[in-house]
């Protein structure tokens, strides 16, 4: 069987077709899945996906029509997926349940460093042979209170590096996670966190329950000099109400590596266009933002994993086994 997977980087296609010689031939495409490019599908009875796709009804449609039974998709976070749609269709969707959470703990640590140091600046500066430290002086992280809004697998990996740095722990969560407590966590209501974290990082689902988390009420009940990092959803924060809070001169640093419009933006080069988003434009000019375009997961222990699973759910579709990676048909 070929499968065609679509939205597959530079660096990720090696592994892919490495992973799944010998068992499967694997067709890449750089482009998203989309209305535009479902039709491509055709023909292929298995399809993989990334989280920039579009799988809304036209699109799941389209893909039926045209013998797809399985979309296997390489990432955790499924909101891009209609699976209403996609059990009324009869197909099979599956996504990789977890992967290496040191990426994404490492890299809102990378993050959250970066605007508290004034790396960026930095960096920009000495490109220029400027060695001023003017606007550069950052804040001790020991002794400081860090908020971990989900203490799943990478709210825990984050908990255990801030640990490592000293600092008081608050968390909140609707389960306590063992592992935290025993480093000294404690467990808070979420505005009791916002008001007392010094540093607060994000690492819950999207689900709607979980949209809008940090609104413009949360915002305002975090620290002036708080630092925000969110490296997990971009819909998890309130962007316009973010920027209203920045031009106030609010917060020490914000490190964004979602943001809730970046479907047709993120992964792709629009150096040579006029961005018509307007908060994006907005956000990427405060000097003590940091944007980065979702890749916190991207590393190759990450991503191999990632892949591993991914011919895995497509094994077990051939072979017709379920996992806990599958999503469609829901377990009765």
């Amino acid at each position: 069987m070929e499968i065609l997977a679509f939205g597959v980087q530079a660096d990720e296609k090696p592994l892919l077709e490495k992973a799944f010689a010998g068992h499967h031939d694997v067709r890449c495409l750089d482009v998203f899945l989309d209305e535009d490019t479902a039709p491509i599908a055709a023909g292929y009875e298995a399809v993989s996906t990334s989280v920039n796709a579009d799988l809304n009804r036209r699109v799941l449609a389209t893909l039926a029509a045209g013998g797809t039974r399985l979309i296997a998709q390489r990432s955790t976070g499924f909101n891009n997926i209609d699976l209403d749609v996609a059990e009324r269709l009869g197909l099979t969707v599956a996504r990789v349940s977890s992967y290496s959470p040191y990426s994404v703990a490492e890299f809102a640590w990378t993050l959250a460093l970066a605007v508290n140091r004034r790396i960026v600046r930095a960096s920009n500066r000495t490109r220029d042979f400027d060695f001023r430290l003017d606007g550069l002086m950052g804040r001790d992280l020991r002794g400081r209170t860090v908020g971990v809004l989900g203490t799943g697998r990478i709210g825990e990996a984050f908990t255990r590096i801030a640990h490592g740095f000293g600092m008081n722990l608050l968390g909140w969560d609707v389960a306590r996670n063992p592992a935290c407590v025993e480093l000294g966590m404690e467990y808070v209501d979420k505005d009791r966190l916002l008001a007392e974290a010094d540093l607060i990082s994000l690492h819950v689902p999207l689900v709607e329950a979980t949209h809008h988390l940090v609104d413009a009420a949360a915002l305002k009940a975090m620290k002036d000099d708080a630092i925000l990092v969110n490296s997990s959803r971009g819909g998890l924060v309130d962007t316009e109400a973010l920027v209203t809070e920045l031009r106030a001169g609010r917060f020490t640093g914000v490190g964004l590596d979602v943001y809730e419009a970046e479907a047709g933006l993120f992964f792709l080069d629009k150096s040579l266009e006029v961005v018509e988003d307007d908060t994006l434009a907005r956000l990427v000019t405060f000097p003590n933002v940091v944007v980065t375009s979702h890749q916190a997961y991207y590393t190759v222990d990450a991503v191999r994993q990632i892949i591993d699973t991914t011919l895995q759910n497509v094994l077990d579709h051939v072979a017709g086994r379920r996992s806990e990676n599958v999503l469609v048909p829901r377990a009765s």
